[in-house]
């Protein structure tokens, strides 16, 4: 492999290496996720309610945390480069998640869940390096190729996490899921390369503008920013009802747990498949054509999901679902690179990355709300109103983004 990868252009080795760290990275991330409650329940003999609000903010307390500090790690990742933001995050995170399996208290899962947040960035920070190190006419592409990367880690992680968890331990998988991100921080270490030379006023720790004074369009940068909470929270407002709804759909008959795990990864299948294909299509015709699109999309999508009564129709929404996710996420990271300095890139890929911790925190906690209120069904109306109240936002705040050529999106 190191011999095919030096027989490429350095942007290409980037992409061939961070695709592989971020495949591992998401893969790491979404084996412990699943078990978290469970992990919890074998720390104490705790209530159903006090489980419920144990779990809850051990799984929300990073969330929390990466909200607040990504923006300061933007920062310094402006001013040191993007590739020391990956060596921090991986192996803060193989250091951390690994401690994770030797608790005996949740208490101290949540101190490491938290101090998890502190270490979090890779992805955001993978896509920032190969957004600099990337042609302008190729960022789209690149941009699509990354994100099957983690998308691909997260299909599989759920997977692996559970039978690592059925032959071992729920403790052993934390452990395991360290050494993978141990095998990525080396990765990152030693085979990826980084020229960037940052704003001199930054070496110098000079106060430097504020980054919407830098940009052509800064109203253009918040709306590309809300829309990232927006769409996240409403990936976020499914998660913790999908499997309660997956149950009443089957009469609470035949292996569910199995058909929940389809129906959960579906949206994840779909979006590999589609995400570079239409990156490349977002570089010959804008990346603004492809986000309306997918937003239009969506809420199409959406609206049915909350109406249907079978579980196949429910599983075709699904996958199409996943489609929209490939041309909203890595079209809104490719209009953030295009419209910033580079010199800002890390900064407002750390934004974006606060946007969509946001998202899931608040989707979480709406999914819950509103469930208990309207049904299962309210959930998938009530995603599919913010995703066209999102669109209506685009189409006032920034209406040229429909028309944008290419050359004038770099």
């Amino acid at each position: 492999m190191p011999s095919k990868l030096k027989s490429l252009e350095p942007w290409q080795q980037n992409l061939a290496v961070l695709w592989l760290g971020t495949f591992i990275a998401g893969m790491g991330f979404s084996e412990v996720s699943p078990f978290i409650s469970l992990y919890v329940d074998q720390l104490g003999n705790f209530t159903k309610g006090q489980l419920s609000i144990y779990s809850g903010i051990t799984f929300g307390v990073t969330f929390m945390v990466v909200a607040i500090v990504s923006p300061l790690w933007g920062r310094l990742a402006d001013r040191r480069g993007r590739k020391l933001m990956l060596l921090r995050s991986s192996l803060g995170m193989a250091i951390i998640i690994g401690a994770c399996g030797f608790v005996h208290n949740v208490y101290a899962l949540i101190a490491l869940r938290f101090l998890q947040g502190l270490a979090a960035g890779y992805i955001p920070n993978a896509s920032a390096l190969i957004a600099t190190e990337t042609p302008k006419a190729k960022s789209g592409t690149a941009i699509g190729i990354l994100t099957t990367g983690y998308v691909s880690g997260n299909l599989i992680g759920p997977i692996l996490g559970g039978l690592l968890a059925q032959t071992f331990s729920i403790r052993l998988t934390f452990i395991i899921t360290g050494a993978l991100l141990l095998i990525v921080f080396v990765l990152s270490l030693t085979m990826v390369h980084e020229h960037y030379t940052p704003d001199p006023r930054l070496l110098k720790k000079e106060k430097r503008p504020a980054l919407l004074t830098q940009v052509s369009n800064p109203k253009a940068i918040m709306v590309l920013l809300v829309s990232t909470a927006i769409i996240q929270l409403g990936n976020m407002s499914i998660y913790p009802i999908i499997s309660l709804y997956v149950k009443e759909l089957m009469h609470n008959v035949g292996p569910i747990t199995v058909v929940a795990g389809i129906i959960a990864a579906l949206p994840g299948i779909s979006n590999l498949m589609s995400a570079p294909r239409l990156g490349q299509l977002g570089d010959r015709i804008g990346s603004g054509k492809i986000l309306v699109s997918g937003l239009i999309f969506a809420v199409i999508m959406y609206v049915p999901q909350g109406i249907v009564s079978s579980i196949w129709l429910l599983g075709f929404l699904r996958l199409m679902i996943g489609v929209s996710d490939g041309a909203l996420f890595p079209t809104i990271q490719t209009l953030l690179s295009k419209l910033t300095p580079v010199s800002y890139t890390g900064t407002v890929f750390s934004w974006n990355q606060s946007a969509q911790a946001f998202g899931s925190m608040a989707g979480s906690l709406a999914g819950g709300f509103i469930s208990n209120i309207f049904n299962y069904n309210g959930v998938f109306i009530f995603t599919a109103i913010c995703l066209a109240l999102d669109l209506a936002m685009v189409l006032i705040f920034i209406p040229h983004i429909w028309s944008s050529r290419p050359k004038q999106q770099e």
